[in-house]
């Protein structure tokens, strides 16, 4: 039990270390060969941010323990907007001036409902796994063919402005990106390892041990980089990390982890719970950022208000491991 603890505290160390460093080569290698910076921050950072998600959830998978790859998903999702958003916002309001995010976030809410029905009846097969996974190559061409068009958006100068104060030589970039990448392999397993050693101990599902965390822990990277970004008062990419990744674990996580290992029964829980939640904070994040105008606002007073609700979603797993 006391070497599994000390197996998640390093692997989320070593997770947190592997994808910052994975995230800040694979943008700077992009920025070398020419990659407009707006697409950098939608695709490379925007879904390099979700890394620590989808290498777990395919240790997880790989190893027999698709609840545990479910529960990091989607668990995942709703610390990126209760907790992730909630206390960000609350540090200092958002303002969302991209018109990129402003589409993006109808979007996610559109995909969220996509997989909410795949995984009604209680099961994910590899056909609807590649289903999801043709879904984020749509996303992935989507994207590029809207920051192609966007030029001049509120996001590419903020962007710009990131990888200006972090330019680093080619080579130094892909030792980056390459390192980054073996540790984030390594401290998944690792992670996964000791997650699910600590959940037979204490008699707790790999489901709830994956909503909680194993998602608070992959969710870090998206915490770290938003927090910095609105201190810098880059405000777009803040919001747009947490949309982006949303987006990549609904879509290439739960794709990658059920092609890998098809789910053929998982709890009710993760629908009439999880995903319902998740899909009330999406719908709500989505209402509270929404404006007429052209610059919408995530106010200190919303930015509680989600984080309560992801307080009381916590109680409520609390009481079912208790009851």
């Amino acid at each position: 039990m006391t070497l599994a603890l000390l197996a998640i505290i390093g692997g989320f160390v070593l997770l947190i270390w592997s994808a910052n460093r994975f995230v800040e080569g694979a943008a700077a290698t992009a920025k070398h060969l020419g990659m407009p910076s707006l697409l950098i921050g939608m695709v490379v950072v925007g879904f390099g941010t979700s890394a620590p998600e989808m290498v777990v959830s395919a240790m997880a998978s790989l190893d027999g323990n698709p609840d545990l790859a479910l529960g990091n998903a989607i668990g995942s999702n709703i610390v990126n907007i209760g907790l992730i958003l909630g206390i960000t916002a609350v540090l200092a309001p958002i303002s969302v001036h991209s018109n990129i995010v402003r589409k993006e976030l109808p979007l996610l809410t559109l995909i969220g409902a996509v997989v909410g029905f795949i995984l009604w009846d209680g099961a994910l097969s590899r056909f609807e796994s590649l289903l999801l996974l043709g879904g984020f190559v749509g996303l992935v061409g989507w994207t590029i063919f809207m920051a192609l068009r966007a030029r001049g958006d509120n996001l590419e100068v903020e962007t710009d402005q990131l990888l200006t104060a972090h330019a680093m030589p080619i080579k130094k970039a892909l030792l980056w990106l390459v390192l980054g990448l073996i540790a984030l392999i390594i401290s998944s397993r690792i992670l996964v390892w000791g997650a699910v050693t600590v959940a037979q101990a204490l008699g707790v599902s790999d489901l709830i041990i994956g909503l909680t965390i194993v998602a608070f822990g992959t969710s870090l990277p998206e915490l770290a980089a938003s927090i910095i970004a609105v201190r810098r008062g880059e405000h777009d990419i803040a919001i747009g990390n947490v949309v982006g990744s949303n987006m990549f674990n609904l879509l290439a996580v739960i794709g990658i982890a059920g092609l890998i290992n098809p789910v053929s029964a998982f709890p009710a829980e993760i629908i009439s719970r999880d995903w319902a939640t998740m899909m009330l904070m999406t719908v709500g994040l989505l209402v509270m950022t929404y404006s007429l105008h052209k610059v919408g606002q995530l106010n200190r007073l919303k930015g509680g208000i989600l984080l309560m609700s992801f307080v009381a979603y916590n109680a409520w797993l609390l009481l079912t491991v208790m009851s």
